[in-house]
Order: structure tokens, then C-alpha cells, then sequence
């Protein structure tokens, strides 16, 4: 007996693996990212008809893009933790420590005014950032995969201890010495007179993670463990070992994120980033990635980010209240949700 075909079954029946020799067009229909790519492409269709003059413009476009870069760093994480079957509710608090950590390690070396800070110190503000968000990520990754701790005990838990952490260092305020120069080249920046440098480094990372996801070996264990752990574990995968590599990228991602997000607010903002996990956790699911592991695409984590956003974005513009779009968005997260329990269902009657 195979002790490798449970997984390879699964992997082969997720979207990242193909659909074997069907038709082309049969594919598309049978695709979750063809179906909320069509949402996506209704919703920009309908509020440019609603506010020809105020949504389809380069201005909204750029702010759209700027707004969801950071929010998209943490999602492409978020993807490959449920692939695995798992949840990481502390990224948006590792966010938060990791920009606060930078931000007083640049204030230190600058001798307590960091808005005069050159690119010496501000690398090294980025370095640590990222080495904060990895350490956190590897701490999760320990207690779910060898300490056996759920998932989501182990990020409730260290959401909260990060985010006093970040209150912590600071006194329970946000930092708001941040280099000029940083904000001014990577938090508002263009290049090629038109792209934001922050909507670019955004887009560098989610190609990178859809080549980790989709042709690497790393991508397909991600597949494997969240299909079948066990049959997984008999095919030779070191499921511990894999599982400690994907919340340690998910730190490390957030790192990422913190340093941009004090790029662009200027500050900590830690008020603005205590629903980031909760976002994140939305818009992979939005996106087709399946809560009980084994499926996804960082193509439609992209699209799951942008359907909020862009609902948002119009709503603002055609002036509808706050409550209404938090109303609105939530019943499109419910109903994502149900569509992936309904397509589990499907796929696991054939």
C-alpha cells in the first residue's frame, strides 16, 4: 500500500495543482478565483457607473492600491497558515511591535529625533523589524508545532502579549518620530511617475509568495500537511518542521509590514491595526482558501483583499455610512464562508 496517496490525492484536487486535462473553459467555471474575480470586476463596474467622475480616477486607484499593500504583506502569510488548517490571530499585533520596535531602535541611534535619520539607520530600523517579526512568528510556530498547543489558543495568546509588548516600550502611545526620509521615499513615493514604491514592494512580495505557493516544494508540503497532516507525516514530510517554517514566514511577512506601515502613517498607528488579523483572516477566505486546509491560491487572496476595499473605497465616495459597510462587508465574509463549506461538501461527495 502507497502510504503517499492521501495527500497526493488531495493536492491534486486543489486549485494550485491543476484540473488535469478538462477543457479550458470548464476550469474557469469550475474555479473559485474566476468567480470572485468576476465579483471584483462587477464591483469596480458598479461604483464607476454610480460615480463616474469621483471613483475611476488615478487618485482613487493610487490610494486603493497604497491602503490595501500592507493589509495584502499579512494576508499572503495568512494564506499559507490556513492551507495548513491553521490560524494566525497575532499578525496584526506583531505588525504593531515590530513598527514600534523599529521606530525606537531609529529614534536611539538618532539620538532621540529619528525625522533626521539617514538610510544607515533607517536599514537598520528595516532589519529589525523583520528579525521581531520572525522571532514572534517562530515562537508561534513552537508552541502549535511542537509544543501541540492549537492554533488558536497560541495566537489569541500572543496577539495580546505583542500588543502590550508594543504599548509597553512606548508607554502605552504611539511613536511619531519616524525617519523623513523614509517617509518620503517609501511611504509616498512613486516610480515611473505613477506606482507607489509601497504598492510596489507589496506586489514583489505576493509574486514571490505565489511562486513559493504554486511551483515549489515548500508550496506543495503546504498543500500535503493541510490536506492530511497523518498521511503527510507516513509520506516523509516533516510536518513539525513545515509547520515551524510557515508561522515563522508569517512573522516574518508582518515584520515586513510593520516597517512599511511606519513608512506610510507615519507613526505606530496602533489604533488602526488592532482588526488586521481579523482582515487578513477575511480576505484569504473571501479569496477561496479553504478554513479547513488544503485548498487556496495567493491569486485569489489578492482578489479577497480588494473586494472589502473596494467596497469600502465606493461606499466612502458615494457617501454611505460606516455602519451600513460594516454590515455589508460582514455578509460577504458570512457568505464567502458558506460557498467554501458548500464547495467542500461537493467535493468531498464525488
Amino acid at each position: 500500500m502507497s502510504v503517499s496517496s492521501p495527500p497526493q490525492k488531495d493536492i491534486q484536487e486543489s486549485p494550485e495543482a491543476g484540473f488535469g486535462k478538462r477543457p479550458l473553459g470548464k476550469r474557469l467555471i469550475e474555479a473559485n478565483t474566476f468567480w470572485i474575480g468576476l465579483v471584483l470586476l462587477a464591483l469596480v463596474i458598479l461604483f464607476s457607473a454610480i460615480a463616474p467622475d469621483s471613483f475611476p480616477t488615478l487618485f482613487t486607484f493610487q490610494t486603493l492600491f497604497i491602503e490595501s499593500s500592507v493589509l495584502l504583506i499579512l494576508s499572503v502569510g495568512m494564506t499559507f497558515v490556513i492551507i495548513t488548517s491553521g490560524i494566525d490571530l497575532s499578525v496584526g499585533s506583531v505588525l504593531i511591535l515590530a513598527g514600534m520596535v523599529a521606530g525606537k531602535v531609529m529614534e536611539a541611534l538618532s539620538g532621540g529625533d529619528a525625522s533626521k535619520a539617514g538610510w544607515g539607520v533607517i536599514l537598520v530600523g528595516l532589519v529589525v523589524a523583520v528579525v521581531t517579526g520572525t522571532i514572534w512568528g517562530l515562537i508561534n510556530g513552537v508552541l502549535v508545532a511542537v509544543a501541540k498547543i492549537p492554533a488558536l489558543i497560541v495566537t489569541l495568546g500572543t496577539m495580546g502579549a505583542a500588543l502590550a509588548t508594543a504599548y509597553l516600550l512606548n508607554g502605552g502611545s504611539d511613536l511619531r518620530t519616524v525617519p523623513a526620509e523614509l517617509t518620503k521615499t517609501l511611504g509616498y513615493g512613486t516610480s515611473f511617475g505613477i506606482v507607489p514604491n509601497l504598492v510596489i514592494v507589496a506586489i514583489v512580495i505576493t509574486v514571490i509568495g505565489a511562486w513559493l505557493l504554486r511551483t515549489t516544494k515548500f508550496g506543495r508540503y503546504t498543500f500535503a500537511v493541510g490536506s492530511n497532516a497523518e498521511g503527510a507525516r507516513r509520506a516523509g514530510i516533516g510536518v513539525t518542521a513545515h509547520l515551524l517554517k510557515v508561522y515563522t514566514l508569517t512573522g516574518f511577512l508582518a515584520g515586513i509590514a510593520g516597517f512599511l506601515s511606519l513608512a506610510y502613517y507615519n507613526s505606530t498607528t496602533i489604533s488602526g491595526h488592532t482588526t488586521d488579523n481579523l482582515n487578513a483572516i477575511a480576505a484569504v477566505v473571501m479569496g477561496g482558501t479553504s478554513l479547513f486546509g488544503g485548498v487556496g491560491t495567493i491569486l485569489g487572496t489578492v482578489i479577497g483583499v480588494f473586494i472589502p476595499a473596494v467596497l469600502r473605497k465606493g461606499f466612502n465616495i458615494i457617501h454611505v455610512q460606516d455602519f451600513w459597510q460594516m454590515f455589508i462587508v460582514s455578509w460577504v465574509l458570512v457568505a464567502a464562508v458558506w460557498f467554501d463549506q458548500r464547495r467542500r461538501r461537493r467535493h468531498n461527495s464525488r
